[in-house]
């Protein structure tokens, strides 16, 4: 890609930054406004009527394939232990959902269990709209993979809560390909046990908004993180991730990836990567990197890394954010070589996501992934084609 800017970590501030504000209570936080920096880029008029309390009348069907060693529920989530452990909310649309969702999931996985496929939640969105509130729970010691598969036609303000126990270890994939006019406001919410490792991988393909917002918390040292992201926007979609990680205890690592491809003139995807290390997170070791390919004018991606470093003694931290084209020379070459300039773009494309792709960890989903994706793609040709010969 061309166009690359890097961001640098700055050390050194004087003073501590300002707490970020959470609360259950939805009217501590005001109206969202494009002035307040958490909704600055997403398209307000299209959700507003997520800002205020709503009568639930969205209709879900649910499937769920579960393996021995773990146990799905429908439940109100309110009435759980774990309500809450991972979860205060960060915005109103995620305090709004936590007060008023009287329905959800519960996940558990045994302690010291090693589950031999994953668990997978599939939620295909029929009509209406939707508060929704699931928590996970990983005992001590257990080894989860757990895919969410979302479909349909959704209107959600969803809340999903994930606890984990010492020394477990949880792999989530969420894949977003709802229909065109579907919107999704979502938190996802980690709590990491004692030497616990935790993955949250974002796949989206469709809907019109999708907002994400996943979050991150160490309940002891030695935890690690990792949270990985892919998109493809096109025309008229709006894809949206703003994610947190606290670092408030020692020796704890996070990875942070995420790559987002935009196709058409309306096209628009924002990542926003907060990552603080507090004055207690002595030996943290952090680095989030983003990356943006264009594949058409007028399409926009915003990127903003920050980082937030309040003690010296880190194992190391740094951040990084690119935006750009193809890279012309790069398909010169693989045309250079007799591929068509369609494959070329295809395999080009095809490169950038791998790398994210393949830390899913689960072979069938990742070929249907990168099938999707060339999908798109192929579409994406077959235009230019016709363009071209107007």
């Amino acid at each position: 890609m061309t166009a690359t800017t890097e961001r640098e970590v700055t050390l050194g501030k004087t003073g501590s930054p300002a707490e970020r504000f959470t609360s259950r209570n939805p009217d501590d936080f005001p109206i969202p406004s494009t002035a307040q920096e958490d909704w600055r880029f997403t398209p307000l008029r299209k959700i507003s009527e997520f800002f205020e309390p709503f009568e639930p009348d969205g209709i879900i069907d649910g499937d769920e394939s579960v393996p021995a060693g773990a146990h799905v529920d429908v439940v109100d989530p309110s009435t759980l232990d774990a309500f809450g452990t991972a979860l205060t909310p960060a915005d109103r649309v995620s305090a709004l959902a936590m007060a008023n969702a009287r329905r959800g999931l519960h996940v558990r996985v045994d302690a010291n269990a090693e589950l031999d496929a994953p668990i997978v939640l599939t939620r295909k969105g029929i009509s209406g709209r939707a508060y929704t509130h699931h928590v996970v729970e990983v005992g001590a010691n257990a080894r989860a993979t757990l895919v969410i598969d979302h479909r349909g036609s959704l209107q959600v303000a969803a809340n999903i809560e994930f606890v984990l126990g010492d020394g477990a270890a949880l792999s989530v994939v969420s894949v977003n390909s709802c229909d065109e006019g579907s919107v999704q406001l979502s938190s996802y919410a980690a709590s990491v046990g004692r030497d616990a490792s935790y993955r949250f991988t974002n796949v989206t393909l469709g809907g019109s908004i999708v907002r994400i917002v996943p979050t991150v918390r160490f309940a002891g040292p030695g935890g690690r993180a990792e949270l990985l992201g892919v998109s493809f926007a096109g025309d008229g979609q709006h894809f949206e991730t703003r994610l947190f990680v606290d670092h408030d205890v020692p020796n704890c690592t996070s990875d942070v990836l995420y790559k987002n491809a935009l196709l058409g003139e309306s096209a628009r995807t924002v990542w926003i990567g907060d990552v603080r290390i507090r004055p207690a997170a002595t030996g943290t070791s952090t680095y989030e990197l983003n990356r943006n390919l264009l594949l058409s004018d007028g399409a926009r991606a915003d990127s903003v890394p920050n980082l937030e470093i309040e003690t010296g003694e880190i194992a190391g931290a740094g951040h990084a954010s690119a935006t750009g084209r193809f890279d012309d020379l790069q398909l010169f070459y693989l045309q250079s070589r007799g591929i068509p300039a369609d494959e070329a773009q295809r395999l080009v494309v095809r490169g950038f996501f791998a790398d994210v792709v393949d830390r899913i960890g689960v072979p069938d989903l990742q070929r249907q992934l990168m099938t999707a994706i060339e999908a798109r793609l192929g579409f994406a040709a077959e235009n230019e084609d016709e363009e071209a010969s107007q």
